[in-house]
């Protein structure tokens, strides 16, 4: 799991909502659910939908969403606990220590450029038995190297 290409940032802040937007009315075509996608759409829940409790809902919102796209939650693929709540808490992380004012697309833009935005960055935490394992996939375990950013 490594870092094989840039990140694809957002032009818009409009691009970013409409990223979180189709997660919830689960519309979003299955093609544009991408590495940025996902953090991004964490990035505007977090931000922009305190209404929403993120760390409760977001198993639901994502794996209701892979279904709608065509997708299996299952032991293999779809919905990964572990790597989200890890995501979740990074961008958490980000956002405490964001510092101006700028929109929805500097602050996604400037999370995929940080080691957060990083796709192997949850390695930074777990071994990657441990990580890739069908427990971390179906239900969140604690990291076996490192704590999360913000843990006690």
């Amino acid at each position: 799991m490594t870092e094989a290409c840039s990140p694809r940032l957002f032009a818009s802040d409009a691009d970013v909502i409409r990223i979180g937007e189709g997660l919830l009315a689960r519309t979003l075509p299955r093609a544009d659910w991408t590495h940025e996608a996902h953090l991004a759409a964490c990035l505007w829940l977090l931000a922009e939908r305190p209404d929403i409790d993120v760390d409760a809902r977001i198993a639901w919102i994502i794996a209701r969403y892979n279904e709608s796209a065509g997708g299996v939650n299952d032991d293999t693929q779809g919905y990964h606990d572990t790597i989200t709540h890890v995501y979740v808490a990074g961008v958490r992380h980000f956002l405490r220590g964001w510092r101006g004012d700028a929109g929805l697309a500097a602050r996604a833009n400037a999370l995929l450029l940080s080691p957060v935005g990083r796709r192997d960055w949850p390695l930074g935490f777990y071994s990657r038995d441990l990580l890739f394992s069908v427990a971390a996939r179906r239900g969140f375990v604690p990291p076996d190297r490192a704590p999360l950013p913000g843990a006690c």
